[in-house]
């Protein structure tokens, strides 16, 4: 079974639009195979720091194969990442009252 997961294997990723399959090199699924020995599933937390290089490079290079071709070869999956969703941030710019409004405030404040 590993052995076909060194040919032909992929990598499941959890995305906010459902799980998505990266095709990793074979030099790349070996070093995955070894981190997925004891675990069929892991938190991206988890994972070393070059091993989350590797997972967001495939990502960011599209290395993406679709469903169909998944069933189509019934190729396995040496591991799956599950991704936290990401929170988008909004970031509210303060707005600074006016020089004027300032000293005026502090006339009246020591008034």
């Amino acid at each position: 079974m590993w052995i076909d997961k060194l040919v032909c294997g992929v990598i499941e990723l959890d995305t906010p639009i459902g799980p998505r399959y990266l095709e990793p090199s074979f030099v790349q699924r070996a070093q995955l195979l070894w981190t997925f020995r004891n675990f069929c599933s892991l938190p991206q937390q988890v994972l070393r720091p070059s091993e989350a290089r590797l997972i967001d490079r495939l990502a960011s290079d599209s290395k993406f194969v679709s469903r169909s071709a998944i069933a189509a070869h019934d190729r396995p999956v040496i591991g799956r990442i599950e991704r936290p969703a990401s929170a988008t941030v909004e970031t509210l710019a303060i707005a600074k009252p006016p020089a004027r409004a300032v000293a005026e405030r502090s006339r009246e404040a020591a008034a």
